[in-house]
């Protein structure tokens, strides 16, 4: 394995580091935990870089995404968009549209209007969306980290004011079951296990009371991990055989499929695998109190500050093999430890990363490690403030590195456009009265990007390309053959789901660029 002093000395501190192994180990674990032939969704919200997400993707992964940004790395890694469940409350119909256009057709809704509103953007489409209602419990079943259920929430559903009895009937949708997350980062496995044992409850009484239909239940997650400080995943032992005596007793058919059960996690499928090698800059004494500055600092691990989810941070490192011998400044030496605050390099008294921990051999120069990081790191963090340059990222599959990356913040300039009524759901931005005055090198182009279109006789302008075969790669190939052919640049901001709905309204965005 290659040591981290190595890796510093190759790559640069500070560094994020991710080894697939644990990646791979812990989705093992997660699926022995679960119960048999359950799928895993993985929330790309804890760490979407693509090389993690797609060793997941072939693991056997499900995508759970609440952006078309993750969407974007989703498909990236390898995910089809059908395997992608669509989650997030405030969806607006611009970005439905964008990911219907890809191929997203399952998604959590979290209202009424969020139904209605997938619903709009997918029958302008010419397709159904399978709908997940979103469900907020009456109450709590034990304590956790966050508490996303049994409180007044923008998640969800009020389980006790479901306003639906029997189908919604949306036109452009299908509800296909349920989807619960009541709480994250469980403090103990008897916690999670009441709480997922409750999901299952409420889940079949929904069914038996409203006449819902149950194809799909998904009962979120909350598998814990350690987090900035040294520490092991839990191996649950004991909920397996508790959540699937649950599923026997209230949906006794699950095992052949109905229905599918889904759970999701990010934390424990990637907490372990991540540390950030970091540097001492500095060590000062300040009032009788220590001081070591870092060459990182909320920029580079945040702890989510930026929502207040774990403020403040406390990040317990641990030095590096093999201490710096320079002696050139003040702090804890030759092995004895010392009570130490941890700040970053950022002109603000918030860039705190630890507050009085003990830290042996500390000294300018001297490296150090902080482990469990792999979730809620980087881009949890407060990446933009001061513009200070991300730290890069460096992915290890056993002694081989994988990829070396650096995120980066970039300002473009755009041209004004009419905002997305997202009330009004108007999905037709684009203009699609066109007369159709093409010509045959542009039929050609469409025809040879989506072989479902007719092969003979005029196209309609109206003819619907997402059911002609129009996917994510069918929509680059598009593209790109459309530039060519017509020696156009068609900007991103043009791209948009409407333009894509028909020949009508995709030859608009052509013209106008041939114009242009």
């Amino acid at each position: 394995m290659i040591g981290d002093r190595d890796l510093i000395a190759r790559f640069g501190s500070p560094l994020y580091v991710y080894d697939l192994a644990r990646v791979r180990a812990a989705l093992d674990d997660l699926r022995a935990a679960l119960p048999r032939g359950a799928k895993v969704l993985f929330s790309l919200k804890a760490n979407p870089h693509p090389d993690l997400a797609r060793v997941l993707r072939l693991g056997g992964c499900h995508g759970e995404l609440s952006s078309v940004g993750e969407l974007a790395t989703a498909l990236a890694a390898g995910f089809s968009p059908a395997d992608c469940l669509y989650t997030g409350p405030g969806k607006t119909a611009e970005e439905i549209g964008e990911a219907v256009a890809l191929g997203v057709r399952r998604f959590s809704v979290e209202s009424d209007r969020d139904l209605r509103r997938v619903g709009a953007v997918a029958a302008a489409a010419g397709v159904v969306a399978h709908c997940l209602l979103r469900v907020n419990g009456a109450r709590a079943a034990g304590g956790a980290g966050m508490r996303m259920t049994g409180v007044a929430s923008q998640f969800g559903f009020d389980i006790e004011t479901l306003p639906y009895n029997g189908d919604p009937d949306v036109p452009g949708t299908r509800v296909v079951g349920f989807h619960f997350f009541p709480l994250t980062n469980a403090q103990d496995e008897e916690t999670l296990c009441a709480e997922l044992e409750g999901s299952v409850r409420a889940a079949a009484l929904l069914q038996k009371e409203r006449g819902l239909p149950v194809d799909v239940l998904d009962i979120g997650g909350g598998f814990s991990a350690p987090y900035a400080r040294a520490g092991e995943r839990p191996v649950y032992r004991t909920l397996r055989p508790r959540l699937e005596a649950a599923l026997d007793e209230h949906f006794p058919d699950w095992r052949e499929g109905a229905p599918q059960v889904y759970f999701e996690s990010g934390r424990y499928l990637v907490a372990d695998c991540g540390r950030l090698l970091c540097t001492v800059t500095d060590v000062k004494e300040s009032r009788q109190a220590t001081y070591a500055v870092l060459d990182t600092g909320i920029h580079h691990l945040g702890g989510m500050s930026g929502l207040g989810r774990l403020l403040p941070l406390s990040a317990v490192p641990h030095t590096v093999d093999g201490g710096d011998e320079r002696d050139d400044a003040g702090g804890p030496r030759d092995g004895e430890p010392g009570a130490v605050t941890l700040a970053g390099p950022l002109c603000t008294p918030a860039d705190v990363l630890s507050r009085s921990v003990e830290v042996t051999d500390l000294r300018p120069g001297a490296p150090l490690v902080i482990p469990n990081v792999g979730a809620y790191g980087l881009t949890a963090s407060l990446l933009g403030f001061l513009s200070r340059p991300a730290a890069r990222e460096v992915v290890l599959d056993g002694d081989h590195v994988a990829s070396v990356s650096r995120l980066t913040l970039q300002r473009t300039e755009e041209k004004e456009t009419t905002a997305v009524d997202t009330q009004a759901v108007d999905t037709q931005a684009v203009d699609t009265q066109t007369d159709g005055a093409w010509d045959e090198v542009y039929e050609g182009v469409l025809r040879a990007a989506l072989p479902r279109l007719p092969r003979e006789g005029r196209l309609e302008a109206d003819t619907d390309l997402i059911a002609a075969g129009l996917d994510s790669l069918a929509m680059v190939e598009l593209v790109v053959r459309l530039e060519q052919a017509f020696a156009v640049s068609l900007p991103d901001e043009t791209l948009t789901a409407a333009a894509f709905a028909t020949p009508g309204s995709l030859w608009d965005v052509v013209e106008s660029g041939r114009q242009s």
